[in-house]
């Protein structure tokens, strides 16, 4: 993108992922600010917003004409607003970028349909990843830090971290500087974190719905003592549920591709989805996925101790392997 490409005219950043929304923000803000040093910040909630208040926030100001303006929460724009804002976005103030943000959803979705309407708006869709394109998306981070990264080197950065785009990019980014002008491998990787990289929410997971509740245990211990979230921990178990539920109900004799893609897993995934898959029954499953569901709203304020929550459920888990 060029400065060129944003004053005068209106980004509409839609979509849940708010990393990604953003980074286009910050982009936004960045190109502005590289073509007029000078140029005015402003910021605003669309439930705030009228045409008053735009109007006041796209005025030039006493030390720049240049101005970057974002609104978040479009999906709040009040109704009486909506004329308005697509009023000025049919013909942007040339010195000025407009960055409408909508957390995606379908509230205001009436709004978003008229706005891409307008030859002055460009949107920009931040949509979740898919769970093979975590991996990509670490690759494409070092790659814009002027570094390269091994596939398997990628793979087990995610396997490391979890698929949280905010924590990929900073893990990805701190890489680059320790190991800076070298290619990241996977034993970098493994080094940078200790040389215990499984031992993160992912390897919990897998040991436990692989039954090995003694390594689920230790892995668990070890994740939290070194500072994992909770959170990350019930989220790797949903996840390995979700990918079991949709592993067992896909076609067989699929190619490893194309299975991949129907499970939403990245092909090196399926080597474990086979073998934790011959120990569980849908029922096992089924309650499995209410013992996610149950450790999750502990370890968000229904229990007073999370890692007790998170040993029970690794140990729930294992044990309905073994009853299947």
């Amino acid at each position: 993108m060029r400065a060129g490409e944003v004053l005068g005219r209106v980004t509409l950043v839609t979509g849940k992922e708010e990393f990604l929304n953003e980074r286009t923000v910050q982009t936004v803000r960045e190109l502005v600010r590289s073509h007029d040093a000078e140029a005015e910040l402003s910021e605003t909630v669309a439930a705030d917003l009228t045409l008053a208040t735009l109007g006041e926030l796209s005025a030039p100001s006493l030390f720049s004409a240049t101005r970057c303006v974002v609104v978040r929460g479009l999906e709040n724009l009040p109704d009486e607003s909506v004329a308005g804002l697509l009023d000025y976005a049919g013909a942007p103030v040339e010195d000025v970028a407009l960055v409408l943000v909508h957390g995606g959803g379908a509230k205001g979705s009436g709004t978003l349909t008229k706005l891409r309407k307008l030859a002055a708006v460009t949107e920009v869709k931040s949509e979740e990843p898919k769970a093979s394109e975590f991996p990509g998306f670490v690759t494409a981070e070092v790659r814009r830090r002027g570094a390269a990264i091994d596939n398997d080197a990628a793979r087990a950065l995610v396997e490391a971290v979890g698929q949280d785009l905010r924590s990929l990019a900073s893990a990805a980014h701190q890489l680059t500087d320790d190991f800076h002008g070298e290619r990241l491998t996977a034993d970098k990787v493994a080094r940078y974190f200790g040389g215990r990289a499984e031992a993160k929410s992912f390897a919990v997971a897998d040991h436990a719905f692989s039954g090995r509740r003694e390594q689920a245990l230790e892995e668990l211990r070890w994740a939290l003592d070194n500072g994992t979230p909770a959170v990350l921990v019930t989220s790797a178990f949903a996840g390995s549920a979700r990918g079991l539920a949709r592993y067992r109900g896909a076609p067989r004799g699929m190619r490893e591709g194309d299975l991949a893609r129907e499970v939403g897993v990245p092909p090196w995934k399926l080597k474990t989805l086979r073998g934790q898959s011959q120990g569980w029954s849908e029922a096992g499953l089924a309650r499995a996925i209410r013992a996610v569901a149950q450790a999750d709203a502990d370890i968000k304020g229904a229990a007073s101790d999370a890692s007790y929550a998170l040993e029970r459920l690794v140990l729930t888990v294992a044990g309905l392997r073994d009853q299947t």
